[in-house]
């Protein structure tokens, strides 16, 4: 009788599981499109470190707040995410720890976006808008206070990029030592990890634009879209095999 229970309870933690990893890929596949499609379709794009002519695009850019609050929902809801993937494996020995840490780090990585995307998006356009709309010698001293605020915004950049990637690849490793979650999905992570943590590293030295960072972001994007669907379908898949 007492072993029949057991046998209940270890199904129900394993579907309670399975579930649990469905919303952590939905969220984490549903956020990153947001971000995505925001970005790429909204954005104003061009040469970064040109700050004449960014700074005009961004004045000129009528829903710029708007935006960087769409990306900032979003990144907030992929990290979710990870925090509900951490639900997944914290019950696995080997990983317990790393799995924590993994967590820790996402909520500083969610830190670190708040603080840029303000600086982003509320005070930097405050700051070209002023550039734009101002006349003689005040014009130049705009434009200064401007760059401080993009180099701020950099810095901010640097350290969320590596945060971030420091996130990926705990989160990586922990999948790789629960088995909880399939082991490609953690090798996918983790190689998205140190991706970012390049990518972080090259902004602190090159600014927001390096060739090393167009192909380091086409590597991170598809990295981290396959990760957040693998970890949705593998899910799904899961269920799909449980016995009626």
């Amino acid at each position: 009788m007492s072993r029949d229970v057991h046998v209940g309870e270890g199904a129900e933690t394993a579907d309670a599981r399975r579930r649990r990893q469905t919303l952590a890929g939905g969220l984490m596949t549903g956020g990153f499109l947001v971000n995505v499609i925001l970005t790429a379709a909204l954005h104003p794009s061009g040469e970064e470190d040109d700050h004449p002519a960014i700074f005009t695009e961004y004045a000129e850019s009528s829903s710029w707040v708007a935006v960087h609050l769409g990306q900032f929902i979003g990144v907030l809801v992929t990290l979710s995410g990870l925090l509900v993937l951490y639900r997944v494996l914290r019950g696995a020995n080997e990983s317990s720890l790393i799995a924590q840490l993994a967590a820790a780090a996402a909520v500083a990585t969610a830190a670190i976006w708040a603080v840029l995307q303000g600086l982003d998006g509320v005070g930097l356009k405050q700051a070209v808008d002023s550039w734009v709309s101002a006349s003689g010698a005040e014009k130049t001293i705009r434009f200064a206070n401007a760059e401080t605020v993009r180099w701020l915004e950099w810095g901010f950049q640097s350290y969320f990029r590596i945060l971030l990637g420091l996130t990926l690849a705990l989160f990586g490793t922990a999948i790789l030592t629960s088995r909880r979650v399939a082991g490609w999905l953690g090798w996918t992570a983790l190689a998205a990890g140190v991706c970012s943590v390049i990518f972080g590293v090259d902004v602190g030295y090159s600014g927001l634009a390096s060739g090393l960072q167009d192909v380091l972001g086409i590597a991170i994007f598809i990295l981290v879209l396959v990760f957040a669907i693998g970890v949705l379908a593998t899910a799904v898949r899961k269920a799909g095999r449980r016995p009626s």
